[in-house]
Formats: structure tokens, C-alpha cells, sequence
């Protein structure tokens, strides 16, 4: 790692600190003549300095997911017995903050894209930690509450969205490459987080834990992201042999219809997350209602490895095909999942299908989040452009486990799981829409 490091580094220090001699100034070496061995030097150490980028915020995604989303559920009865509040209310607390985080993400994206990603999310983590801290010590349940939101506003600086514009700001013609590895390390963020946080409970109370997870931020993330902040600029650099679906400066298509597509993505992605946080925020309860009892933990546990595994085969496999094909397929089976629960219940066998399909879909959900606006719109103003859409993604995420919860209140679990999942059809039908827009405009080119 340290070599690595030392790799991607050289460029950029050679260039801050090297003054020519006397000699060199003597034979009147000037830049532009330096142009070609510069650039061949610098292409000969990209792969190493996006590799190690990647890894580095593989990291940190895997910190910030865990502390500030996946750690939460293992210690909310214990935060209720603190303040005297019922477990709903907690969670009742946290979707509001996840509302309030879906509201500033248009201005966070633009800053992203004003300022650069580094150095937002080098202040996202401190700002992480901070709200850490805060929500550490918190006297009464109304500060707690102040606290839950300003860690969640943090998140939208340091989360995928802005890791993903990081990437794409310099990555280059990777980018949409790097978002798939990048997605394969983070994913582990529930598998870690998870049994640490309960592990980490045997030991000491949660106001410590916040505390232990608000110094993983401050100590481990921020300097990590400002040291991304250095990273040599692969913007420009010529585009790398092996055939890539995405064209990372003009996307694939034309303006006059951005709009439009906007908006159809916006929604197609914000309906599919409905489904899938209306789900994921009660799995377990949700599999138990449909008769699993004892099994239901262990089909749960599917879930996680399911999203890993997909991502392999994503990025063995499909690395040469368009995001919108790849998105299509995660319409269909975010539909299909809750069907399957809800017409085969209470076989574990279909209750394994159902959390497989569902972790299939997340797992790419994930990665076309970030790779089809760069494919359909190009670079410039992407990290705006998931600004707005995390908006309404999030607006909906926050609602979903309340919707879900209600209609099983209502109807029954099976009832529930069907509308559901009849939810999400709008948005299988939006980006056939934009499939369609693509194929148009496929045409009119040729």
C-alpha cells in the first residue's frame, strides 16, 4: 500500500517541489516540450493511483454506511430506554432525519460540483463525527433527535453520491468502471457494521459506540478524504483499450432530451428505492409475519451476500453492456421479489428466493445509481444532476418502512408485500420510457 501510495503521489510532488538547475535552465527546457514524456508518465501511473483511490474509498463508504446508517438499528432499543421513548419514536426520529437529508441534497450536489468531492467529503466526516459526538451526548431526547438529523444531513457529503462524483472527476474514462469496484468494497458496510455494532454492545453502552464511530470518522475518513483531495487528474487521459459502454464527456443522449430523461430516472430510481427501503426496513419482522418464525434471521442474512455476489458477476461480466440494460433487469427484480414472499410464504425456500432476488437487485440498484446518469448525461454537472434525484429518492425512503407498516396493520402481511410491489411497476415503466428515448436517438445518429 505504501509503495502504491508513493506511486500515485510522485507525479504531483515532482511537480510541486522541483526547481531546474542552472544546466537546465541553460539548455531553456520549457514545459510544452516536456508534454509527451510528462503525459506517458503519467498514464503509466494511473491504474495504481485509481486503484488505491478506490480502496481508500471503498473504505470509507464501508465507515460512513456503517456509523451512520447501519449502526443505528442494532442501538435503538437501547437509545429508547435512554430517553423513555418507544422504539417507533426512534426510528420515527431517523426517517425524519433521512426527509431532512433528502431536502439539502440538490445543494450539496451542486457544491460537490463547484468545489470538488474531496474536499466536501473531507468536511462531511468532520462534520460526521461532530454529529457523532453530539448524538453521544445528547441529555434529552429533543437534542438526541437535533443530533439524528445532523448526522444524517452529514451523510449526504460523504455517502455514495459523492464518492461516485469523486470518481468521476477523476477518473476519466474509468469512471464508470469504478464506480462497480467501488460498489464491490462498500457493500461489505451491513456485513461488518452489523455484527460490530452488537459485538461492540456486550462491552459498552451506545452513547460509547457513538463515540468510538464519531473517532473512526475524524481519524480514518477525514484524512483519507483530504488526502483524495491530491489526486492526479485522469480527466483527460486517452481512453483505455478494453471497449466501455459509457461515454463519460457528451453522454449517450442528445440535450433536447435531458429533460425529459431527467425526469424519468429521478423517478424510476426514487419508486424502486420505495420499494426496496419499504422492505429492507423491517425484513425481519416482515419475513416472521408471513410465518418463517425462527428461519426468518437466517433467510434475512441471504440478503447480504446475495448483493456481493452480483457485483462480481456485474463486473466479470457485464462491463461491456449500457448502465440502462443493467438497470431494467433491477426494475423487473425489485417487482419480482416481493411477489414471490408474498405468493410462496411460508416456504423457506421461497423466502430464500425472495431475499436472493431482492439482494440481486440491490446490489445493482447501487451501481446504476451512479453509472446511468453518467452514461445517459455525461460528466459535467454530474454530481448536481444526483443531487437532484437523491431528493426524491431519499423524500421516499424516508416514507416507505411507515407505508409498508401500515398496509401490514391493514391488510396482512401478504396484501402489503403486493402493493408494494405494485408500487414499483411506474418505475419499470419510466426507464422502458427512457430505453426508448436511448433507441431513438441510437437511430437518429446512424
Amino acid at each position: 500500500m505504501t509503495c502504491a501510495l508513493a506511486d500515485c503521489l510522485l507525479p504531483t510532488a515532482y511537480s510541486r517541489v522541483h526547481t531546474p538547475d542552472a544546466g537546465e535552465r541553460a539548455n531553456k527546457v520549457q514545459p510544452e516540450q516536456l508534454l509527451s514524456s510528462n503525459v506517458t508518465f503519467r498514464l503509466s501511473q494511473r491504474q495504481p493511483s485509481l486503484a488505491v483511490a478506490v480502496c481508500l474509498l471503498g473504505l470509507t463508504q464501508i465507515i460512513g454506511y456503517g456509523t451512520l446508517y447501519y449502526g443505528f438499528a442494532p442501538l435503538a432499543e437501547d437509545m429508547a430506554q435512554s430517553f423513555g421513548w418507544p422504539v417507533s419514536w426512534i426510528f420515527g426520529a431517523f426517517s425524519l432525519a433521512l426527509l431532512a437529508s433528502g431536502l439539502i441534497a440538490p445543494l450539496v450536489g451542486r457544491r460537490v460540483d463547484r468545489h470538488g468531492a474531496a474536499q466536501m467529503m473531507t468536511l462531511g466526516s468532520v462534520a460526521a463525527a461532530l454529529a457523532l459526538a453530539w448524538t453521544a451526548l445528547a441529555p434529552n431526547a429533543i437534542v438526541f433527535a437535533i443530533g439524528l438529523t445532523a448526522m444524517q444531513l452529514a451523510s449526504t457529503l460523504v455517502f455514495y453520491d459523492a464518492a461516485f462524483a469523486q470518481l468521476v472527476q477523476k477518473g476519466g474514462p474509468s469512471s464508470g468502471r469504478l464506480i462497480v469496484y467501488l460498489t464491490l468494497i462498500a457493500g461489505f458496510a451491513s456485513t461488518i457494521f452489523w455484527p460490530l455494532t452488537v459485538a461492540l454492545k456486550g462491552a459498552f453502552g451506545w452513547r460509547e459506540i457513538l463515540m468510538i464511530f464519531a473517532g473512526l470518522n475524524l481519524l480514518i475518513c477525514a484524512p483519507t478524504h483530504w488526502w483524495l483531495t491530491y489526486q492526479p487528474d485522469h480527466a483527460t487521459a486517452a481512453r483505455p483499450p478494453k471497449p466501455v459502454a459509457i461515454d463519460i464527456e457528451g453522454g449517450s443522449l442528445p440535450q433536447e432530451l435531458w429533460s425529459r430523461a431527467m425526469l424519468l430516472v429521478t423517478w424510476g430510481f426514487a419508486l424502486t428505492g420505495f420499494v426496496l427501503m419499504a422492505i429492507l426496513a423491517q425484513m425481519v419482522p416482515l419475513i416472521t409475519a408471513m410465518g418463517l418464525g425462527p428461519a426468518s434471521v437466517a433467510v434475512a442474512a441471504v440478503f447480504g451476500p446475495s448483493q456481493v455476489i452480483i457485483r462480481f458477476i456485474n463486473m466479470t461480466m457485464g462491463s461491456g453492456r449500457h448502465p440502462l440494460h443493467i438497470t431494467l433487469v433491477v426494475a423487473v427484480l425489485m417487482l419480482v421479489a416481493p411477489v414471490v414472499l408474498a405468493l410462496s410464504a411460508p416456504s423457506v425456500a421461497g423466502a430464500v428466493i425472495f431475499a436472493s432476488i431482492l439482494g440481486f437487485a440491490s446490489g445493482l440498484k447501487s451501481i446504476v445509481n451512479g453509472t446511468l446518469p453518467l452514461a445517459l448525461f455525461g460528466r459535467t454537472g454530474y454530481a448536481t444532476r444526483l443531487g437532484r434525484m437523491a431528493s426524491i429518492r431519499l423524500v421516499l425512503a424516508a416514507i416507505a418502512p411507515f407505508v409498508l407498516a401500515y398496509l401490514m396493520q391493514m391488510l396482512g402481511p401478504s396484501a402489503a408485500l403486493l402493493i408494494i410491489a405494485a408500487c414499483g411497476l411506474p418505475g419499470l415503466l419510466a426507464f422502458v420510457e427512457v430505453a426508448r428515448l436511448q433507441h431513438v436517438a441510437s437511430g437518429n445518429r446512424q
